[in-house]
């Protein structure tokens, strides 16, 4: 895969792993990323999984030919994408290995070699000549571990992101890249926001025209959409308006009134519900859609004096995560003696900026006449931001004028009424309102390569 002139993709698809880190569903797989840098002399930019070895070396041979590399770029220790450095120096003795000081101390631990005598030791703002290309190396410490470098390129302008802008998913299935994109960052680096975002200013004065980064598609259209969701993430801030519940229930009781509250909740106008029922769903899913959206219900039993095992996990996966400046409401089920809320309240005590809805809903067994106002008085409370009557005039006023246009080149359809949440674009946005640098989200082509729909 040519990613420039002179840089080349040599990574692989892996559709064998069934769950990345040990953790994380991957039903597409995943990809390793290693690239080529071909000039004067020759950078390989990381390796990959050690189930990979004889492809990866491979692809090497294939892009090189009769050349050996000169440098191997190791940015990140992971496993994934440093487990055949090894293989690499005996593949070509003469190569250097650059990379970060603490780097080479975890490949001592690894390998029980630091290759001293072919350390090439890089810091912040060090840079490797390779002919035209200039490499300048940022350090990233803690995005998402102590000893990670990213990689400018001068001349090409792209920027190696090590894990950073990564997804699940294997290159050679097609996918929406926000979902699973969110799915990968929240859940493996969103614990280190402060360190991201100190990153991103780091990199913000650069002239990026392209980022590869280990995981995922390399990123070459519409930078400043990606971009803007990784500050989003990173910060901990709200990425679309919406409710989320995440409940687990024994008997169904508790099941039934998040059910009935869903139902509340859409017809008072929130723009979007998301249920998630723990004991059965993704975890990861759950946890990403609880930092996408700017409220949450949490609800669950009472259970040997404390909290439903899943609900407790996921909470903690959320403080974990920093999880702060959301709305966060409580409902709580028990035939006796229940504490449930005041267990969650008390795991999230110390998450910043959030704010606790004044409506504590408490069931005794099963929904009652009490119990269900309450589900009302927490419904509305809320939606108070949300016009139901001026949300459904608004779609339905929107709809007699509302537009579909079509790509020339793969058929995508953008939908006025529908917009695209995934990119950043809210319902109801005209297509003439677009921004500029608008891209199809499957081939990339801007905004004049759209027809509008007959």
């Amino acid at each position: 895969m040519r990613i420039t002139d002179d840089i080349k993709y040599i990574g692989v698809n892996d559709h064998e792993i069934d769950l990345f880190e040990g953790q994380y569903i991957v039903p597409n797989g995943m990809a390793y990323n290693s690239y080529a840098i071909i000039d004067e002399k020759i950078a390989i930019m990381d390796s990959v999984d050690v189930n990979f070895t004889k492809e990866w070396l491979d692809n090497i041979k294939n892009v090189l030919g009769d050349r050996e590399p000169d440098y191997l770029v190791v940015q990140h220790m992971e496993p994934d994408h440093s487990a055949n450095i090894v293989n690499f120096v005996n593949a070509y003795p003469n190569a250097k290995i650059v990379s970060s000081a603490k780097a080479f101390v975890m490949m001592k631990n690894f390998f029980g070699n630091d290759f001293l005598d072919k350390q090439v030791v890089v810091g912040e703002g060090s840079k490797l000549s390779l002919g035209k290309h200039e490499l300048t190396f940022v350090t990233a410490p803690m995005v998402h571990w102590p000893e990670v470098i990213v990689t400018y390129d001068s001349f090409d302008k792209v920027l190696f992101s090590a894990d950073g802008f990564g997804k699940f998913g294997a290159l050679d299935v097609e996918e929406d890249w926000a979902c699973e994109a969110r799915r990968y960052y929240i859940g493996i680096v969103g614990k280190y926001g402060m360190q991201v975002q100190a990153l991103l200013k780091k990199v913000a004065g650069l002239d990026i025209q392209t980022i590869c980064p280990l995981h995922g598609p390399v990123l070459n259209e519409n930078l400043g959409y990606y971009l803007n969701l990784y500050d989003i993430w990173s910060s901990y801030q709200v990425e679309e308006e919406g409710i989320v519940i995440a409940y687990t229930s024994v008997y169904g009781n508790t099941k039934k009134a998040v059910l009935e509250l869903a139902k509340k909740l859409e017809a008072n106008g929130c723009p979007k519900v998301v249920v998630n029922d723990l004991a059965r769903c993704d975890m990861a899913e759950a946890v990403e859609d609880a930092f996408r959206y700017s409220k949450l219900v949490l609800a669950t039993t009472t259970y040997n004096n404390e909290i439903f095992p899943y609900m407790r996990e996921f909470i903690n996966h959320l403080t974990e995560r920093n999880y702060s400046n959301r709305t966060v409401a409580f409902i709580e089920n028990g035939s006796w003696a229940p504490v449930a809320t005041k267990v969650m309240k008390s795991m999230l005590e110390n998450s910043k900026n959030l704010t606790f809805a004044k409506t504590d809903v408490k069931i005794l067994s099963a929904l009652n006449e009490e119990s269900s106002a309450k589900l009302c008085e927490l419904a509305d409370e809320l939606c108070k931001d949300y016009d139901a009557e001026a949300f459904k005039e608004s779609e339905n006023e929107g709809g007699n004028d509302m537009k579909k246009y079509v790509c020339d080149v793969c058929g995508w359809i953008y939908d006025e009424a529908e917009g695209a949440p995934d990119m950043g674009i809210a319902p109801g946005t005209k297509f003439e309102d677009l921004p500029e640098d608008f891209a199809c989200p499957l081939c990339s082509v801007g905004k004049d390569m759209f027809s509008e729909e007959a």
